[in-house]
């Protein structure tokens, strides 16, 4: 699904954002115009060249494809890098380096590999290097934080384009979970000679693109890699512009500086409405934003009552109009459209101010209750939107902000209370399986657990661990179900991916937004 404005007029919906977010109590944040944006548009094709440059939030935090796990380092390391499989532009997984998969044994997922890759050095791509790399990317001391190959216990050469995953239980979506982050193919060969600092300082892959410079916190340089197995880039060079903030990255688009701006905000890419030369593509997205609330910790959280007066009283859908420009899907219980397991039948709470004072009444809450929620800072807008959406019911949240570095690391820490009783998340589901959006948080003894619930857990076993299909949509329609009955999250949406370019590229992405640039065109 894709929405294209374009400049020349002010952004459709018949709607006022500052005269809703009023109506609604929230709060109206300032937006600043961006700077330098003065319509002079994109420089000719004549002096641009074949090279296509995107802006995205951030640096990289390293070129080891295993030693991070965020996705703006993944942006930039899919291009140099190939990965087992990977998802289509109609999201269906497809092979990359594994030709085909089965499940062999139920412990045991067997891949017959493509033949004649070689990595951008020469040396070959083969069963070796597919075992080499699971393992690095499992041996402690990579010390990698990318957790989805939890469950592998060995990789087995089977012959030289055959290989054999051995998992400790029954793992349904390991394909899936090799199609980004879990399977990426390094060199042994070349590792070996450099040692990980080398191979960070010049890293070799079998992607499309070769590193070629990279100068932190300035750019990333990647240039056409001739011999790639799926063909030659149509673009010859291929530049990552990190933009901390959104007037930086706008700036560089209008001055020329970049093609396409990634990762844009509602807020930010609205302000571009009427500005010439400049496109505005709004893709549906994959990233799913909830509440987390901790039923663990003594309060009035801990009754099931409170936890729905909270859903009752977010009005989502005004929070995605006011907020987000539209800009977004409403979740129903947490796993988002476009995921295997979603449940059309399962609809999200009615929106009530009558019905969440009621609960909370009847919980002995006649005044309301006091609470907090704790979110980064990235996401201000959202978190006072919707501390104004839960004072309508007498819920006074107050809002914590974190830098983006400190909530990751309260986030992933073992003290399920480090964000206070409330904080505002989000996953980008990349594997397309309900199984990444509830792996992390349901499940009584995982790190971000704060609802500890028998029947969720003996659910979330039996999608993770069945080989039947079907037997996993159920338990994952089970699980939507009981999360909305007991509400131990407030699910949001899934917030679109939003693209600001200029008049050069064109390029199609896929729900999870990764920036493998292959198939981009620039006009020349």
């Amino acid at each position: 699904m894709e929405r294209i404005r374009e400049g020349g007029g002010a952004p459709r919906g018949g709607y006022s954002r500052r005269s809703v977010l009023r109506l609604s109590g929230l709060a109206v944040p300032a937006l600043a115009a961006p700077a330098l944006l003065t319509g002079c548009g994109a420089p000719s094709a004549a002096s641009a060249g074949n090279v296509l440059r995107v802006s995205q939030t951030g640096d990289p935090k390293t070129m080891d494809p295993h030693k991070q796990g965020d996705m703006t380092s993944m942006n930039a390391l899919i291009n140099m890098f190939d990965t087992l499989t990977t998802r289509g532009r109609d999201n269906s997984l497809q092979p990359r380096i594994a030709l085909s998969w089965k499940a062999v044994e139920p412990k045991v997922w067997r891949f017959e590999l493509r033949r004649g890759v070689t990595f951008h050095n020469g040396e070959p791509c083969d069963a070796e290097a597919v075992r080499f790399s699971i393992e690095r990317l499992l041996d402690p001391s990579t010390k990698s934080p990318i957790v989805e190959l939890r469950y592998v216990e060995g990789v087995k050469v089977v012959g030289r384009y055959t290989v054999d995953v051995r998992t400790s239980v029954h793992d349904p979506i390991l394909p899936a979970k090799l199609s980004l982050f879990g399977g990426v193919v390094v060199p042994p060969r070349y590792l070996a000679k450099v040692g990980d600092e080398g191979f960070a300082a010049h890293p070799v892959g079998t992607g499309p693109f070769t590193f070629r410079h990279w100068q932190r916190d300035h750019e990333l340089r990647l240039a056409a890699f001739d011999h790639h197995w799926q063909g030659r880039p149509h673009v010859d060079e291929l530049v990552f512009v990190p933009a901390p903030n959104s007037s930086s990255a706008l700036a560089a688009l209008q001055s020329g500086g970049v093609d396409i701006v990634a990762g844009m905000t509602p807020d930010a890419a609205q302000q571009l409405a009427g500005y010439p030369g400049v496109r505005i593509d709004h893709h549906t997205g994959i990233r799913t934003s909830y509440l987390s609330l901790d039923t663990l910790t003594e309060g009035p959280l801990r009754d099931r009552r409170v936890r729905q007066a909270l859903n009752h009283a977010i009005d989502v859908p005004l929070l995605i109009k006011a907020v987000l420009g539209g800009n977004a899907t409403e979740v129903p219980a947490m796993i988002p459209r476009g995921a295997f397991g979603f449940d059309q039948s399962v609809k999200p709470f009615e929106r009530s101010l009558t019905k969440a004072r009621a609960l909370l009444a009847e919980a002995g809450h006649p005044d309301g209750i006091s609470t907090s929620i704790t979110a980064s800072n990235l996401d201000a807008n959202v978190a006072e939107a919707i501390a104004g959406l839960l004072s309508r019911a007498g819920i006074r949240a107050k809002v914590n902000l974190l830098d983006p570095g400190t909530y990751s690391q309260r986030l992933t820490s073992s003290n399920h209370g480090a964000l206070g009783p409330v904080y505002l998340a989000a996953s980008t589901v990349w594997t397309m399986d309900g199984e990444s959006m509830l792996q992390s948080n349901v499940r009584s003894d995982r790190r971000q657990s704060r609802w500890h619930h028998k029947g969720a857990d003996r659910l979330v076993d039996r999608e993770e661990l069945s080989v039947d299909p079907d037997v996993r949509r159920r338990a994952f329609s089970g699980l939507q179900q009981l999360i909305k009955d007991e509400a131990p999250f407030v699910p949001l949406y899934q917030i679109d991916n939003i693209y600001v370019h200029n008049t050069r590229p064109s390029w199609t992405p896929g729900a999870a937004g990764v920036l493998d640039m292959a198939s981009a065109k620039v006009a020349v």
